[in-house]
């Protein structure tokens, strides 16, 4: 649901919310998308419908195969409760179930065709895609009664399947005689009459339950394969447009009191309406509730994650969000806020629904010259939000399509349909924030803050300092914030003006001024610190420490998610081998336990060895080692290496090396780190050749395929246009920075000698861990395939997005012990268990030590 305005040039509605980019006002395409009679359109929620319906497939293939014992207790009751029916009694319902259900679809279809209907053009395309949905979800039943048949697992053939009353040796079929291709039909189509073919098709599952033709899991089955076979259907061919045409619209107008003479449409799901002489022209906005529906995963995700998002309304019905936004604007009138005036809500039928509004003749702000954004038009704009801050209305949208400036220059906010009546205190402060950056992105942050602390006082302004902070924004203001930056990146900056207060501690926070040592005109302030700066030359005292507004952060999704497929991968395997991994490691030899745990200890040295060796600068060695350890804490947050990169730049800025020298240290290690990786990796490799009965042609596969699949990564990268500009924007600081500072190294071979031995020896260290532990639960591989093994798996663990590398890291060193290595299945998992308890669990406690106390020592 979007905002209703328009320009005086086309009268075309221009405001999208928060996160949309705003509409053109010259009018719409023939082609554009939406508006009634284009003829097919993809609707998002039929995309959303069709992942979950696979998604419960999959869960359901995967419970039939592990909770066996719970899908065959389910089967065994409902064949106890089927053998009390008579089997000729149960024979003869399940046949005439059977007809009943093959004659839904013709029923359904001939009472469409012989029905009243506007449009008989738009039942034969429902019907031609149910027919498509339908043969789709009897060919994907036909390939799964292949695939139980022929390769699948016995616990999906006795889950699914059961032996036919009267002989034992045929089977039931997987998926329940045409369950799925009827409910395929029936959805695809849009039959509106749902209460027969319901009632059919519990009728055909219970008698296939009765008669034990069927298993519980082989009905749940077909019904979601029809299900999902339907908005597949859906989703690939698109639907028939289901938008009301204008001469619908004139008369639903008309039946609420209107005088509607001719309606134009506008944009996506807009229309343009004249009435008679003498009555304004009305702006009318369609809510379909497909287009409502669709934005239900975002506004559930912003809810979940932003204590400021508003309220998932997308879970609600179409006439609740309706009243909503009328609620709303109501509201804003009666607060004295010039604004879009409601004519008339109305409902066009079962999923679709209308607002109309009067219409305001105008330009948003976006339209406007620089010229014509004067300060006191500014200051109005402000004095509208004083109006909703007073009545503690929210509007959550003040993007420059939101703010309509008539022909006399006043100032009209528009588009409530994310707005809040009774809004809390971080809410009103949040539209304060969003106003200051959208106006400050039109004129500046000096004009922008100045006309704010004219109307709401420097107290309420810098109240809002806290909430500048780009999640708090919406998703079109910080695209536009991001490409003012780089606009501002390539010229030339301004003279630095000191702040009134000494700034907050930003060390190491992307655009803070201050942070890296050098003065603050070398690179100009992004617009946010900009806004801060002018804010608090009025007020001072203003609080700047960030709120925290997120509930849920998608690393802490990573990091549950991580672990969930680690357990999933791991767990069944660990009580699936012949010999028990835990009983293993709970045995594990002493000795061998200890020189794994001192080979682990030890890395954390060579690390810092590695890391110091590439810094020209003196760095205290003791705290160096002391944050190698803290990034064994750091990782349980972050994927993969990252939180280790993070944590040394931070390290190097503490020790008072500016920014730019700080990364391209980080970076020269990294470069060289992964050179030397590869040697070690050949090395071993050749290596593992020469050992009696060892073949590098054994390894030489993982390698290879690594490399190969990096190659076609990196060529595919290379051919998108967008994708390629992003990576040479990432490698342009390496080019930059990365190496001149390798040429100052080597200036100095001996600190570069002792970054390199310790780059290598870190290595070595692990391989000796790894080796170690495999050796305590007592097997004995040869250290070559050890060391090649670490090697490749632990490249995949750098690459993985989970934090610490979970569920990649243990998969892949796994399969490469039984590969490379030679070892059983039980004695791959309990060394691979073994060694990330020694490097990735224990190491969890003294590395917050270490991280605090580099904290309290302002080392970190």
């Amino acid at each position: 649901m979007t905002g209703r305005t328009n320009s005086d040039t086309g009268g075309t509605p221009t405001a999208e919310g928060p996160d949309q980019a705003p509409t053109s006002s010259a009018g719409a395409p023939p082609d554009l998308p939406g508006i009634a009679g284009t003829g097919r359109v993809r609707q998002p929620v039929a995309l959303i419908r069709l992942l979950v319906g696979l998604g419960a497939i999959t869960l359901t293939l995967l419970l039939a195969d592990y909770a066996r014992a719970t899908t065959g207790g389910i089967a065994a009751d409902v064949a106890q409760v089927a053998e009390l029916v008579p089997p000729p009694l149960a024979g003869i319902a399940a046949g005439l179930t059977t007809a009943a259900l093959l004659l839904v679809p013709a029923y359904s279809a001939t009472r469409r065709l012989l029905g009243a209907v506007p449009d008989r053009r738009h039942v034969l395309q429902h019907l031609a895609d149910g027919l498509l949905a339908a043969v789709l979800a009897y060919g994907v039943s036909l390939v799964i009664d292949l695939w139980i048949d022929g390769p699948a697992p016995f616990s999906l053939v006795s889950a699914l399947t059961q032996p036919l009353p009267g002989d034992a040796l045929a089977r039931t079929e997987p998926v329940y005689g045409y369950l799925a291709p009827v409910l395929a039909f029936l959805t695809a189509s849009g039959a509106r009459e749902r209460r027969v073919p319901r009632a059919v098709l519990a009728l055909s599952g219970l008698a296939g339950l009765a008669g034990g033709f069927a298993t519980p899991t082989a009905l749940l089955l077909g019904l979601l394969i029809g299900w999902t076979a339907a908005h597949g259907t859906r989703y690939a061919v698109g639907t028939p447009d289901p938008r009301p045409r204008p001469a619908q619209l004139l008369h639903t107008l008309r039946e609420a009191g209107l005088r509607p003479v001719a309606a134009v449409p506008a944009g996506p799901d807009r229309y343009l309406v004249h009435q008679e002489a003498g009555r304004p022209d009305l702006d009318v906005q369609v809510l379909d509730r497909q287009a409502v529906t669709a934005a239900l995963v975002q506004r559930a995700w912003r809810r979940l994650r932003l204590r400021t998002a508003p309220h998932p309304r997308a879970l609600r019905s179409l006439r609740t969000g309706l009243e909503h936004e009328a609620l709303v604007s109501y509201a804003a009138v009666a607060a004295g806020v010039r604004t879009c005036r409601i004519a008339a809500t109305a409902e066009l039928g079962r999923d679709t629904a209308l607002v109309a509004y009067e219409r305001l003749p105008g330009r948003t702000l976006d339209l406007l010259a620089d010229d014509e954004v004067t300060d006191a038009l500014l200051v109005d704009a402000w004095r509208q939000l004083a109006l909703l801050q007073r009545r503690e209305i929210s509007h959550r949208a003040l993007v420059p399509s939101a703010l309509l400036v008539d022909g006399a220059g006043s100032v009209h906010l528009v588009d409530f349909a994310d707005g809040d009546i009774a809004a809390s205190d971080l809410v009103l402060r949040c539209d304060i924030a969003q106003l200051l950056t959208t106006l400050a992105l039109r004129t500046g942050a000096e004009r922008s803050v100045r006309a704010a602390v004219a109307v709401l006082g420097p107290d309420a302004v810098g109240a809002a300092l806290p909430l500048l902070q780009p999640i708090a924004l919406s998703r079109s203001t910080r695209h536009a914030l991001k490409q003012s930056s780089a606009l501002a990146h390539c010229t030339p900056a301004p003279a630095a003006v000191p702040p009134q207060r000494p700034a907050p501690d930003t060390a190491g926070t992307p655009g803070a001024p201050g942070t890296d040592g050098a003065p603050a005109a070398a690179t100009p302030p992004d617009l946010l610190d900009a806004i801060r700066t002018e804010v608090l030359r009025t007020r001072p005292q203003a609080p700047v420490r960030p709120v925290k507004l997120e509930r849920l952060r998608p690393r802490t999704l990573l990091a549950v998610g991580g672990g969930v497929v680690a357990g999933w991968l791991l767990l069944p395997q660990f009580f699936a081998t012949e010999q028990n991994p835990i009983a293993a490691v709970v045995d594990a030899d002493p000795l061998w336990l200890v020189l794994a745990l001192l080979a682990a200890a030890a890395s954390h040295v060579m690390s810092a060895m590695g890391f110091v060796g590439f810094v020209p600068e003196r760095l205290d060695f003791r705290n160096a080692v002391l944050a190698q350890v803290a990034g064994s804490f750091v990782k349980l947050v972050s994927p993969g290496g990252v939180g280790g990169v993070a944590l040394n730049i931070r390290f190097l800025q503490r020790a008072g090396i500016p920014t730019p020298q700080a990364v391209s240290s980080v970076g020269v290690g990294q470069l060289l780190g992964l050179v030397l990786h590869l040697l070690q990796l050949g090395a071993f490799v050749y290596l593992l050749g020469l050992e009696p009965g060892g073949s590098e042609l054994d390894a030489l596969p993982a390698v290879v395929g690594g490399l190969v699949g990096a190659a076609v990564l990196l060529a595919v990268v290379s051919t998108v246009p967008p994708a390629r500009r992003w990576l040479a924007a990432r490698l342009r600081p390496l080019t930059a920075e990365v190496l001149p500072r390798l040429l100052e190294l080597l200036r100095n071979p001996g600190r570069l000698a002792v970054g390199i031995t310790g780059q290598l020896l870190v290595s070595i260290s692990l391989v000796a861990c790894l080796y170690c532990c495999a050796r305590a639960v007592g097997r004995e591989p040869a250290f070559a395939s050890v060391a090649v093994v670490f090697l490749i798996g632990n490249a995949a663990g750098s690459a993985a997005p989970t934090p610490g590398g979970a569920g990649v890291v243990d998969s892949a060193l796994v399969a490469l012990l039984e590969h490379t290595a030679s070892m059983e299945e039980g004695g791959a998992l309990a060394a691979v268990a073994l060694y990330r308890l020694l490097t990735l669990v224990l190491p969890v406690l003294p590395g917050w030590a270490a991280f605090t106390w580099l904290q309290r020592r302002r080392a970190l």
